[in-house]
């Protein structure tokens, strides 16, 4: 298979060099897989603005399921990656390992990470044990198009590493068979 190098600023198009320059900014540099994004003149900018969408979902919502679909979808980039965004968004090591484990100690967030993980492994098709579990926990119909809408933009980046197997420029998530439970 071709290797994909991580395109630099000056390999990029004008609009993402200009996203290149506020991400720098904002992080103190660009994360690898917005970099191959970048590939696309048009894609990294439509990327960024899906995930920083308006959603229902607290931040830490957001981070359990990209760590349970990251899990399931195997991404060690964005096991990594939401590691330390978990981590920033208030999660403790354990609760991190656990959500990626497939579970939370709070009931509410299990739901979410149990329905996450579900519709991952089996394509959009949860059982309705969960999907009720998920209602009876006080999430909504919206909830549920938001979180449908969460496991998409993480399944995309899961992918998108999955192929190009850019090189992780965050702190490597540890394995779950190594980790002590």
């Amino acid at each position: 298979m071709k290797k994909f190098n991580v395109p630099t600023r000056e390999e990029v198009g004008s609009i993402n060099q200009e996203i290149f320059d506020k991400l720098n900014k904002a992080l103190g540099f660009v994360p690898n897989l917005y970099a191959a994004i970048a590939y696309s003149e048009n894609g990294l900018d439509r990327y960024l603005n899906y995930q920083n969408a308006k959603t229902t979902l607290s931040n830490k919502e957001k981070e359990a399921v990209n760590l349970i679909v990251s899990q399931v979808n195997n991404c060690i980039y964005c096991q990594s990656a939401h590691t330390v965004i978990g981590k920033m968004n208030g999660f403790s090591d354990e609760q991190i390992l656990d959500i990626r484990r497939g579970k939370a100690t709070d009931s509410k967030l299990n739901s979410l990470v149990a329905l996450a993980a579900d519709i991952t492994k089996n394509r959009g098709k949860a059982s309705e044990e969960t999907v009720n579990e998920f209602f009876n926990q006080g999430y909504t119909n919206e909830n549920l198009v938001d979180l449908i809408l969460q496991v998409s933009d993480k399944t995309a980046m899961n992918y998108l590493h999955n192929l190009t197997k850019v090189s992780v420029d965050f702190p490597l998530a540890p394995s779950l068979e190594l980790a002590t439970s």
